[in-house]
């Protein structure tokens, strides 16, 4: 099979693709031909060294995966021809940027059956991201009033939407010309970054997902007994600040949930949560959309395309 690998670190130079085996499958695991593949920042601070989460190189990166069970192990969740979607493995190495992946089945669940492969496969990172920080984790509730960071991007975007689908009023932060694809999202209210600091023009929110580490200065739009949400920052300093003010935090990453999955699925289904595509690129030019993907300035994802 065709494979994304890369044997140093460095810029999207680095990504090369390969020939090398077919993975194969154990019990419990399927084998998934797979038809589409998110790009995640996280895929380039791993690449670059930046973050250096899978050791040193070679390795493959990439998590996000739509397909076909092509193979099913014994006692798997899925039969051959079912088509999934998944995030397996994470924070450890899945490969995904490959013509096949080899996961555990319960890390996977059925593909939305209104989302093309490529839209499936922009969801799980990011979605599983904003959904345990939001709904597990800060429990968002009918009414709470929830400002969101970084409002369009990868996250941010299915942010606002699963906050919005589970009845909160949700402001948005983000530059004006994203307003208008914000909107059409269900934001309530907007907040641009570029001439107004939300910390003057927001006041009294239930929860904060941050995913800009601006920790310390979300603190104060909070109410007392609101929840900061952050996936980029730790320590014992934003938590003594974060207790000095009555607020919970919560410091949260993102792991494999089919369970999780299963409701992003059903809430595709029902029209609730659909994923942004800013551009596709064929496997082949994975380096390409790294390149985009270091540019900064992606609204929703970059998916790229195998087989299709």
């Amino acid at each position: 099979m065709r494979a994304v690998m890369q044997k140093s670190f460095g810029g999207p130079e680095v990504l090369e693709v390969v020939d090398t085996d077919r993975p194969s499958c154990l019990p419990g695991e399927v084998l998934v031909r797979v038809r589409a593949c998110g790009v995640n920042p996280v895929d380039a601070v791993v690449r670059s060294g930046e973050y250096p989460l899978l050791g040193e190189p070679p390795f493959g990166v990439g998590w996000d995966v739509s397909g076909v069970v092509e193979e099913a192990g014994s006692g798997a969740r899925f039969g051959v021809g079912d088509e999934v979607f998944g995030m397996p493995f994470f924070p450890r190495a899945a490969n995904a940027y490959a013509e096949y992946v080899a996961a555990p089945s319960r890390q996977l669940a059925r593909k939305p059956a209104s989302l093309s492969h490529v839209e499936a496969a922009a969801l799980p990172l990011a979605a599983l991201t904003a959904w345990q920080g939001l709904v597990d984790r800060a429990r968002i509730a009918p009414g709470d009033r929830v400002l969101i960071l970084r409002s369009a991007g990868g996250v941010g975007h299915l942010a606002v939407q699963i906050a919005k689908a589970h009845g909160a009023h949700v402001t948005a932060v983000a530059s004006a010309a994203r307003h208008d694809f914000l909107r059409g999202l269900g934001a309530d209210d907007l907040v641009d970054y570029r001439t107004a600091d939300f910390t003057d023009t927001v006041r009294n929110m239930d929860v904060v997902f941050d995913s800009t580490a601006q920790g310390q200065r979300s603190l104060g739009v909070l109410r007392a007994g609101g929840v900061l949400v952050s996936i980029l920052e730790d320590g014992d300093e934003l938590a003594t600040a974060a207790a000095a003010r009555g607020v919970r935090l919560v410091v949260t990453s993102v792991e494999p949930d089919y369970a999780s999955l299963e409701r992003i699925a059903e809430l595709a289904d029902a029209g609730k949560i659909r994923p942004h595509i800013e551009a596709t690129f064929d496997l082949v030019d994975a380096a390409t959309a790294h390149l985009a993907l270091d540019a900064g300035q992606v609204q929703g994802k970059l998916v790229l395309t195998v087989g299709q």
